[in-house]
């Protein structure tokens, strides 16, 4: 599976990735290759029409689309893990409804539920009402606008919980009147191509036949901590994205000196995914040396985009160059599912480097 993802991306996404990178269509393209090739429900069953791939096979996958566009790999994310949570949930007609399609692409769901995160008063919350939930708030973040049909909102619940359910991403009115309003995409440094929007839900009724599941007060900080590794894969294939652009300019000006940092950051980037790949279940590394391993890795993808620039020297401002966009996906990588504790470790590397 990954020597025909990696061709697929190498020969069809790499010559794009520019154009990925700005343009919706060219991204919507990449994504439509993905799924012709089933690489869209990587962790569900197969039962499902998932590849059931094991959990280093996922983080390989994860730390090889960066390499070549981070456009697509934030994209793709989100729908793998609105697929990884419908597998995981018991309600049997909505798994049924849409997991059979996801692999393929057939079907395209994202995710809207960091603001779960935030302390203080929930910016979505959640009513119990007859037959289902009551939602109001502003999600601030939802990736995908016009690419993913749905997908599942994050509320907080009176007594602390959270319920996760199926909701449109498309402005809507319900019969009862309940309705979602869409922004206009955000503005991004980078990836904007990926139509980044604020969704507003105002009495929106969630039937309980859309509830994906209701988790237990302060969930989505435990699993913050237990996955605190993950998004580090992605820091991962952003550093290798870096040096791609150094192995080439070290062949192109034939200076000794770039090829010295080409073989000292390629040799550091071997050790850090060693070192990774060794703390995946179920070898699990304490959650500690865990947090260290994520910012080392999100060091790693800065340094190597910092490099890419230095080599390419003044066409990297130039704001199609390759460089430009690689420093720019480095911002992305760094703050994705950031937590106070990832933060705070990212700042100690970076100060102690």
């Amino acid at each position: 599976m990954l020597e025909s993802a990696e061709s697929y991306l190498r020969e069809s996404v790499a010559p794009l990735a520019s154009e990925i990178d700005r343009e919706p269509e060219a991204l919507r393209s990449a994504l439509r290759g993905m799924g012709d090739r089933c690489l869209l429900a990587l962790k569900v069953p197969t039962i499902w029409g998932g590849a059931a791939v094991s959990e280093e096979t996922y983080r390989r996958f994860q730390q090889l689309v960066p390499r070549y566009s981070a456009a697509l790999a934030f994209l793709q994310t989100q729908h793998q893990s609105a697929a990884e949570m419908l597998a995981n949930s018991e309600n049997e007609s909505i798994k049924q409804q849409y997991l059979p399609y996801m692999s393929t692409g057939q079907v395209l769901v994202g995710v809207g539920f960091s603001q779960l995160r935030r302390q203080g008063d929930p910016p979505v919350k959640a009513i119990p009402v007859k037959g289902g939930y009551q939602l109001q708030g502003e999600v601030p973040w939802v990736t995908g606008f016009g690419f993913f049909k749905d997908f599942i909102v994050g509320a907080a619940l009176p007594d602390g919980r959270a319920v996760y359910g199926m909701v449109p991403l498309v402005e809507t009115v319900q019969e009862a009147r309940g309705t979602i309003v869409v922004s206009q995409p955000i503005e991004l440094g980078a990836i904007a191509s990926t139509n980044t929007v604020t969704a507003t839900l105002t009495n929106w009724f969630l039937p309980e036949e859309y509830v994906v599941f209701v988790k237990p007060a302060g969930a989505i900080h435990q699993n913050d901590k237990k996955n605190v590794l993950y998004h580090g894969f992605s820091a991962l294939g952003c550093a290798r994205a870096g040096l791609d652009i150094l192995e080439s300019a070290a062949t192109t000006k034939q200076q000794p000196f770039i090829k010295q940092a080409l073989d000292s950051l390629n040799q550091e980037l071997h050790r850090c995914q060693t070192a990774m790949i060794q703390a995946l279940p179920p070898n699990s590394q304490p959650w500690e040396e865990q947090l260290q391993l994520r910012a080392w890795a999100i060091n790693l993808a800065q340094r190597c985009a910092n490099a890419a620039v230095i080599v390419s020297s003044g066409a990297a401002n130039y704001r199609y160059h390759a460089a430009q966009r690689v420093y720019r996906e480095a911002l992305v990588f760094t703050v994705s599912g950031q937590t106070t504790a990832v933060m705070e470790a990212t700042l100690a590397r970076l100060v102690d480097s």
